[in-house]
């Protein structure tokens, strides 16, 4: 997560969709009082400037809005651009899979993806469990469960859809190819045909929303987002 009171947004970290390529792009532009939350080289470095803040929530890479209450004055949070990334359901869970796979930390979802297969992995209860309370737009709610206004970029189409974050910017984003996961580089036969039915369950939210389909690849429809404003579950291993 980044908190830019300088350039006027709040970046989102969504785990495995390519948020971490975006918040190095983000960081090569840092300002000096830029608030970098996370495990990119610059936010380690500014790590010590959090120790007496206090929030609502936990502060790491993959804070939700609601967490962040309390680091800046709440009329100054409220006036910033709120922007995240999103991904295709069927390809993030993929990714998450084979990631979690490379892991050595102890986590219950690390320890059942490194004994069992896809499949196995994709169905055992607590996977269910963990996806289908992840919808995309939970992160982006404030304490009150109300979800606030963003701009959400699809991995699939990052230069239509960094276009209004560039505008506000004023400047181009270079995202590079980061924290990539070792898997197929069709992930579509990873999946039995009843698999892939049952991500489209537990994410037909989010698949719905963002126009996903499963045998298109991840060519999704047009995103909602708006113009530019003025200036631990199974994912909390990561």
């Amino acid at each position: 997560m980044i908190v830019s009171p300088g350039r006027g947004y709040v970046f989102v970290h969504i785990p495995k969709t390519g948020g971490t390529s975006m918040a190095l792009a983000l960081e090569a532009r840092a300002m000096k009082d830029d608030i970098l939350i996370g495990d990119t080289p610059k936010a380690r470095r500014r790590k010590g400037r959090l120790k007496d803040i206090r929030t609502r929530g936990r502060l790491w890479k993959h804070s939700r809005l609601a967490d962040i209450e309390g680091l800046l004055p709440g009329e100054v949070l409220d006036g910033l651009l709120v922007f995240t990334m999103v991904r295709n359901p069927w390809e993030r869970m993929v990714s998450y899979y084979h990631w979690l796979r490379a892991q050595s930390f102890d986590h219950p979802a690390v320890r059942l993806a490194k004994a069992v297969e896809f499949g196995a992995f994709l169905v055992h209860p607590e996977t269910r469990a963990t996806f289908a309370r992840e919808r995309y737009g939970d992160y982006l709610c404030g304490s009150d469960g109300v979800e606030r206004a963003a701009v959400f970029v699809r991995l699939e189409h990052l230069a239509e859809d960094l276009a209004p974050i560039e505008r506000h910017l004023g400047f181009r984003l270079e995202l590079p190819h980061a924290n990539r996961s070792d898997r197929p580089a069709d992930w579509r036969a990873c999946y039995s045909e009843a698999e892939a039915a049952l991500v489209g369950e537990l994410c037909g939210e989010d698949i719905a929303r963002f126009g996903y389909a499963f045998g298109d690849g991840g060519e999704g429809g047009s995103a909602p987002r708006l113009p530019p404003v003025g200036p631990p579950g199974v994912f909390g291993a990561r």
